[in-house]
């Protein structure tokens, strides 16, 4: 069934604003080592500095599961306000608190939008073509890690230095938040609205027969962080401090790694709806493993950017599976709130853990075997995907939420 107009113009703008997670996420990862300069900081100290911004990613949580009560769209258009203001004021930061606590608060928007986003993907959009939309949507995040990599190397060259990386960034989100004027609240949560609005209580899916789900989604999540949240993140502090990369060379690779990485990561999202979730999650947690080991362990520029390749595409493309899952295995009325359980709430926690290990442990062994190690994390995660999850692919939202 082809997309109406209305779905057509969702569809692009949803890719829009989540153009701006992957940007945001791959900001930190290339200005890291000019930060740890400009503030002082140890390996350790970077770690910690990571640990805490993430710590919005779970404060996103009280965002979005509001959109269960307020709704969608107020939900996006708070979540786009809020984001665009910290990214911009990120870069007038003067110290590593400040700059912290503006980060920490710029992500649980971003990370607001990012989930509210994709619960647009799965109630607006053909049941046939869900797993497309959702991964187009998150693929738009790693063109935007692909547009940083490409221009922080000349942001790093002006007279305000990282700071530019942000006031740059924020920019083009006023555009975006004058475009969601136009976006309408999903008819699936219209139509719930109608019957009345679910309970407020703070505990309500764990009085519901879904709360065994949300455990089973929690730690499919944490496992999956604790490899992706630290596999790039750290990477140019590895390439600089352990193989001898400048600022140029390693811009050079991740904007190679990232672009040439781009057709499979827009693939990803057709690739569910073909093979379905659980084939489609062997191929690409397996990926994702074999990218981040080898791109933490192999020598020369060309390995290291073909490994990492791989390994941004396994760490954009495990996203669209678990945010399918997400989305399918709960009923509308409890999608959000699940959804800020499952990811925010408890799988997050890994999101914020694993740099904090990874930089005590880098001080000591460095970033290349710190690093390694967590790619083992997928592949346990996939292993739960098969003995826990079913497969959902082509399934009504009301079919796959009343699944075992």
């Amino acid at each position: 069934m082809p997309l109406s107009s209305y779905q057509t113009r969702l569809f692009l703008f949803l890719s829009v604003a989540t153009f701006f997670e992957g940007y945001d996420f791959m900001a930190l990862a290339q200005i890291l080592p000019n930060l740890r300069a400009d503030f002082a900081l140890s390996k350790e100290d970077a770690g910690w500095l990571v640990a805490a911004i993430n710590i919005g990613t779970i404060l996103a949580y009280l965002l979005v599961r509001q959109a269960d009560r307020w709704g969608r769209r107020p939900v996006l258009t708070v979540t786009i306000t809020g984001y665009t203001v910290c990214s911009f004021f990120s870069g007038l930061a003067v110290g590593p608190i400040d700059f912290a606590i503006l980060q920490l608060l710029a992500r649980v928007f971003l990370i607001g939008e990012w989930a509210v986003a994709m619960v647009y993907a799965a109630e607006e959009f053909p049941d046939e073509r869900r797993g497309m939309v959702i991964g187009v949507i998150q693929a738009s995040a790693a063109l935007g890690a692909i547009v940083c990599a490409g221009v922080v190397p000349l942001l790093l060259r002006t007279p305000v230095g990282w700071r530019a990386v942000y006031f740059v960034g924020a920019a083009p989100l006023v555009i975006i938040a004058v475009a969601r004027r136009g976006l309408r609240e999903t008819a699936r949560f219209s139509a719930q609205r109608a019957h009345g609005l679910p309970s407020s209580a703070l505990l309500r899916v764990w009085r519901s027969p879904y709360r065994r789900r949300i455990l089973q989604m929690a730690l499919i999540w944490g496992l999956t962080y604790v490899c992706t949240q630290t596999a790039i993140v750290f990477w140019k502090e590895f390439a600089v401090g352990e193989r001898g990369f400048s600022d140029a060379q390693v811009g050079q690779s991740m904007s190679l790694a990232a672009l040439a990485s781009m057709p499979l990561v827009f693939y990803a999202g057709r690739l569910l709806d073909i093979i379905g979730r659980r084939w489609g999650a062997v191929l690409i947690f397996g990926t994702t493993s074999a990218g981040v080991l080898g791109a933490y362990t192999l020598h020369g520029q060309f390995l290291l950017t073909l490994a990492l390749m791989v390994g941004i595409f396994g760490t954009s493309a495990v996203l669209p599976v678990l945010n399918a899952y997400n989305a399918e295995l709960f009923p509308t009325e409890l999608r959000a709130d699940a959804f800020a359980w499952a990811n925010n709430l408890l799988g997050r926690t890994a999101y914020v853990a694993a740099p904090i290990a990874v930089g005590h442990i880098a001080e000591r062994t460095g970033w290349g075997p710190a690093v390694a190690v967590t790619a083992v994390a997928p592949l346990v995660a996939l292993g739960l995907i098969w003995l826990l999850l079913p497969e959902t692919r082509g399934r009504t939202l009301e079919e796959t939420a009343s699944m075992e």
